[in-house]
């Protein structure tokens, strides 16, 4: 079972005016263990990255979704929150799960989320949308999926163009909710790698 992880990466990046710097950026990937996430990793990056590059951290990241379009690189998540009912106990239980969307702006990340979960047969709400440092994301693949009979990319983002005309829907782990408990370590793990990250930035200025 294919689950997101968020690896974070160390090398030696040149920049636009031809200078060169030393820095930390996170990806996101699916895999099934944290050992295929760090082979993966060097699989995706070896032949982009110019150089050495080092794994400096992997990190299980619970997102629900990933809405992915064309036209921005830039990636927000998004929570949102909804109560589902159980039958079995019959009462609500209150769910919270994450997606990230690419998008210009806030704005738009909020109106492409609300398009995507249109068909989504409970009311729920958006209590909060932030930029992720996520570089790029590197969804499941057809050949690691091949024992689980997941469906390889192209059919999903094939579907998802007849149903929404809309971006690619990447989906991983395959969990259906994710009570409000259990979110509450996912905010945290979540917020160590962010926090990493800028901690590193700030180390990165100060060396230059």
């Amino acid at each position: 079972m294919n689950n997101w992880f968020t690896v974070k990466v160390k090398y030696t990046k040149q920049l636009e005016n031809g200078a060169l710097k030393r820095v930390s950026e996170p990806y996101l990937l699916a895999a099934m263990t944290f050992t295929d996430a760090e082979a993966r990793i060097y699989e995706e990056l070896g032949a982009v990255i110019r150089g050495e590059f080092a794994v400096t951290g992997i990190a299980r990241t619970e997102i629900h979704d990933i809405f992915a379009y064309d036209d921005a690189e830039v990636w927000y998540k998004a929570k949102v929150k909804y109560e589902n009912f159980d039958a079995d106990s019959e009462k609500s239980k209150k769910v919270t799960q994450n997606f990230l969307i690419s998008a210009h702006s806030v704005k738009e990340a909020y109106e492409r989320l609300q398009e995507s979960l249109q068909g989504l047969m409970v009311d729920f709400e958006i209590p909060s949308i932030i930029i992720s440092p996520i570089v790029e994301i590197f969804p499941f693949q057809e050949n690691l999926d091949r024992e689980i009979s997941r469906r390889p990319i192209e059919e999903v983002e094939e579907e998802e163009d007849e149903v929404s005309g809309g971006g690619a829907v990447f989906s991983a782990s395959g969990s259906d909710v994710d009570d409000e408990d259990e979110d509450e370590d996912v905010e945290e793990g979540d917020s160590e790698i962010e926090d990493d990250y800028e901690a590193d930035e700030d180390e990165e200025e100060n060396e230059d």
